[in-house]
């Protein structure tokens, strides 16, 4: 093998290491805006999450209230029924 074919094979050498350089710099940049967009894809998701998150607080504080008051009704009723139960039994 002389010097020109050397040459010849270094050339070629180089040149694929160039191709190779530039298909991995394309997919690096490739990736580099991929992970842009779940970056700002999860940004909204968290802002969701916080936004379901203060909506469940706000629900269990509703549920609590309509617990509360149910059981005060109960209670209302039970009176009344007893009332009720106590008149009739003077009426009899």
């Amino acid at each position: 093998m002389d010097i020109d074919d050397r040459l010849d094979r270094l050339t070629q050498r180089h040149e694929a290491l160039t191709q190779s350089v530039e298909l991995l710099t394309k997919d690096i940049s490739d990736l580099t805006r991929d992970l842009s967009g779940l970056t700002r894809d999860l940004s909204g998701l968290t802002t969701n999450v916080s936004g379901l998150t203060r909506d469940v607080s706000q629900m269990k504080v509703l549920v609590n209230d309509i617990a509360e008051g149910t059981a005060r009704l109960l209670h209302v009723a039970e009176i009344h029924e007893k009332r009720i139960s106590r008149l009739e039994g003077q009426n009899s």
